[in-house]
């Protein structure tokens, strides 16, 4: 199309071709729809983090019961992530995004009102349903708006979604738990809905998308497309180091992030705020690592912008394990923070551009949500050691993982930078 695509927006303005370089209108419309749907499964993993102690004293739950509606949210989420990334490549992006945020929003609503363990169980399982389907069809969705040369920013773009949820729970809920309870919080997890409404009304489908279900190809099956990603010697490779990676990724965030609240109030003696604002502070430095990877990503390429990081995660969880001083640990997490999740807001871009246009939803969140399965593992895993030792030596442990993460990236992850979608 002579260095041209054509932007999938309504009216007379869907036939209008933006030039590759450009950042359109519908690009930005993309990039806000996924953004604003990972913020809001952000935000509501962290607060269940908060609202952990009191839905155990209130429901009676013992400390791994507690730990397990987290593990099972991430359950949830592998299985919807699966479902939905593949329904996402047969009907749209911009349709299945709609059905996954409203699933979500609905049972994470429904918590509200659980009466004991296993209907709350039940709850988060089918709200992780939903929270699965996002990152992949909102990655994709992106990746297919943006231009080549700034598709690792536009991934980080749509990471910084989850992070801005999580530092807006961060920030709102111990002003708002102490009011409203664990109860009430869940409520507001209904609010998604109306994004939900808003997304579905104001953006089409991808042209990308678009131009290949007319085609033969948008004829794959969802079991072909599962086997797409396993289709030769190269793909396989890539799908396992890639896998690594978000094993990898899923696995330090979530050992880390659900426990840091719990274990600065009790161990450290810090107020609900004051945790709050460490927590905030170290989400703040995730963000700023993101942006960065994006840029760096988008110049020198995919593979040294991991390797950077990866190297920057060993080091400061091991620097950040040692240190009891609330001032070092402030500064230190945000440090530690910005390599360990701003890798991130590299992802996105990287599975985008090693798998072609129908099944790029299926493998973003096919192996997305492989390594939330296992990093699903990270809370029970980080308490079990917490609670037989102590969390420095839990966080430790976490350093070890970031060594598999270099390995993986070395031998098994292809340079992409620059490739045209296929």
């Amino acid at each position: 199309m002579n260095g041209e695509v054509k932007a999938g927006r309504s009216g007379d303005e869907s036939t209008r071709l933006e030039p590759q370089e450009r950042v359109g209108r519908y690009a930005m419309k993309a990039l806000a729809g996924s953004a604003i749907g990972y913020a809001m499964d952000g935000f509501d993993l962290l607060i269940l983090g908060f609202m952990l102690p009191g839905i155990a004293l209130s429901l009676r739950l013992s400390t791994q019961q507690a730990g397990a509606l987290v593990t099972w949210t991430l359950v949830g989420a592998v299985a919807g992530g699966v479902v939905f990334g593949a329904l996402s490549d047969r009907f749209g992006r911009v349709r299945v995004l709609t059905w996954t945020i409203m699933l979500f929003a609905v049972f994470t609503g429904l918590c509200a009102f659980a009466k004991g363990y296993w209907d709350l169980l039940a709850y988060r399982t089918i709200a992780g349903i939903g929270l699965g389907g996002e990152f992949g069809i909102g990655m994709a969705l992106a990746a297919e708006a943006w231009p080549a040369s700034m598709r690792a920013r536009a991934s980080s773009y749509v990471a910084l979604g989850w992070q801005c949820g999580v530092l807006c729970a961060a920030l709102v809920t111990p002003a708002l738990l102490p009011l409203i309870g664990w109860r009430g919080m869940f409520l507001v997890g209904v609010l998604p809905a109306g994004v939900a409404w808003v997304l579905r009304n104001r953006l089409q489908e991808p042209q990308a998308f678009v131009r290949v279900a007319s085609s033969k190809q948008g004829a794959t099956s969802l079991i072909g497309g599962f086997r797409l990603l396993f289709a030769d010697a190269a793909s396989t490779k890539t799908s396992i180091g890639i896998a690594i990676l978000c094993a990898v990724q899923n696995f330090g965030y979530y050992g880390i992030m659900i426990w840091m609240p719990t274990y600065l109030s009790r161990e450290l003696g810090f107020s609900l705020t004051k945790s709050g604002v460490w927590t905030a502070v170290t989400v703040v430095g995730m963000m700023i690592g993101m942006g960065v990877f994006g840029q760096i990503a988008d110049r020198i390429g995919r593979k040294p912008a991991f390797l950077l990081f990866q190297v920057g995660a060993v080091a400061t969880v091991i620097i950040y394990s040692r240190l009891s001083g609330p001032a070092a640990m402030l500064w230190v997490g945000a440090l530690m923070g910005m390599f360990v999740n701003g890798m991130v807001g590299g992802y996105g871009a990287l599975m985008s551009e090693a798998y072609p246009t129908e099944v790029r939803a299926t493998a973003q969140n096919v192996l997305w949500n492989i390594g939330r399965a296992i990093g699903g593992l990270g809370p029970i895993a980080v308490g079990f050691v917490a609670s037989t030792y102590t969390f420095q030596i839990a966080v430790a442990m976490l350093a070890g993982i970031y060594l598999i993460d270099i390995i993986a990236t070395v031998f098994l992850i292809p340079e992409l930078k620059g490739s045209e979608l296929r």
